[in-house]
């Protein structure tokens, strides 16, 4: 184990040493002042005419903002008629941790029914749907195809073809959405943390990716509905986004935001990302390791992770804040140096990896490629073929400048 990871160390600290040089060679930019984005939720006078007089329903959750007044809050003073709320992984107001139940019920602030599509009701049913005459969709997504909220808008686009019902996109920029990278998905490993052939880091926004569901007739049965697409004004696929509420409770900053897309692939494996901590996908390690240079101890946070890995048991590995908003943001790229560097320190390497990493990852390939010894490089390359036909058909459904 020694061999490893006092390199890994080296490594940490030089490449957070050149990052500013690295800075000076992105051509990205971050959003002036004057050109500040104004997502799709703020352009009321675009979306209004079309839902005045109507019975709507709305798929929001805590990031459904007009500047700092809830999408829902607002539409209610503007008299819109709102039948129903569905709410997301994580719930309406993103009072709920990872993987926890989302009853139904009535929000507190209005009254109106709120109805999840987490769990066993991942999809409106038609029930949910009498007497709707919209349904607007306007959640923040964090860019990863694992990450759930594009799978809910999948379900919700079916239930609309499904019940003639448009469907109303207020779009949001993509905070990781200056890149693409990560091995597409093979349809065998599709799961509600990745249901299409698409990269781990896709590049599309919310209103971009339904349009992609659509063209590609990804839905069930080829199914087709009528959408509406609020497009965001003075973003494009070169600029850095930040975002202006955390998108679930453990991504709490944009740090993780951009270190997710990397770490989420080791909740397929042995090793801790933080959950329970104040710094989830931020810091990673396990107990009992021995070469890392910072510890944390996980535990239960009500709402944000709930019985969390290795819940009161102190774990030893690497913090990565300072990593991950300085070099990782303008890597434009998936890490997988930690994977690989973890794996081959493992002490044993047979129970490194769950069942749920293949479905992270969406293929076999990669487990098999790190237990090989494959290096990043060569990974990497394998995944060039399927990333250069996705960007192909991904360059149809673009509604903003891209970055190549």
């Amino acid at each position: 184990m020694q061999r490893h990871f006092p390199s890994l160390q080296i490594l940490l600290f030089l490449l957070t040493k050149l990052c500013c040089a690295q800075q000076e060679k992105i051509v990205m930019h971050e959003v002036p002042e004057e050109k500040q984005v104004i997502v799709g939720a703020e352009q009321t006078g675009e979306y209004l005419p079309f839902i005045k007089n109507k019975t709507v329903a709305i798929v929001a959750n805590q990031t459904s903002l007009i500047r700092k007044t809830h999408l829902v809050d607002s539409l209610v003073s503007l008299g819109v008629k709102i039948k129903c709320v569905f709410a997301p992984e994580h719930g309406f107001r993103g009072e709920a941790g990872a993987g926890e139940e989302i009853k139904n019920g009535a929000d507190v602030q209005t009254g109106i029914p709120v109805v999840s599509l987490y769990g066993n009701h991942l999809k409106p049913s038609k029930e949910d749907l009498q007497d709707v005459d919209w349904i607007i969709f306007d959640i923040q997504d964090a860019g990863a195809r694992f990450y759930t909220y594009i799978s809910t808008l999948q379900y919700v686009m079916e239930a609309c073809a499904e019940n003639n019902i448009p469907l109303l996109i207020l779009d949001r920029p993509n905070p990781n959405g200056y890149y693409i990278d990560g091995p597409v998905l093979e349809r065998k490993y599709a799961s509600f943390v990745g249901m299409n052939p698409v990269p781990i880091v896709h590049g599309l926004t919310v209103g971009e990716y339904a349009q992609m569901l659509l063209g590609e007739k990804w839905l069930k049965d080829s199914l087709q509905c009528t959408i509406k697409i609020v497009k965001c004004i003075n973003y494009d696929h070169n600029s850095f986004y930040t975002l202006p509420v955390k998108p679930s409770p453990n991504l709490p900053d944009m740090t993780s935001v951009y270190l997710y897309p990397s770490l989420c692939l080791f909740e397929g494996t042995i090793i801790s990302v933080g959950r329970g901590t104040p710094y989830p996908f931020q810091v990673i390690g396990y107990p009992g390791f021995k070469d890392g240079d910072f510890s944390f101890v996980p535990v239960n946070i009500p709402g944000t992770a709930k019985n969390p890995p290795y819940e009161n048991k102190e774990c030893r590995g690497f913090d990565l804040r300072e990593f991950g908003a300085e070099y990782v943001k303008n890597y434009k790229g998936l890490y997988l140096f930690w994977l690989k560097a973890f794996y081959d320190s493992a002490p044993d390497k047979s129970k490194f990896f769950t069942d749920f990493f293949n479905k992270l990852a969406g293929t076999d390939q990669l487990q098999q490629q790190i237990k090989s010894g494959w290096s990043e490089e060569k990974i990497k390359e394998s995944w060039q073929p399927s990333l250069t036909r996705y960007k192909q058909t991904r360059k149809k459904y673009l509604l903003y400048r891209d970055f190549e």
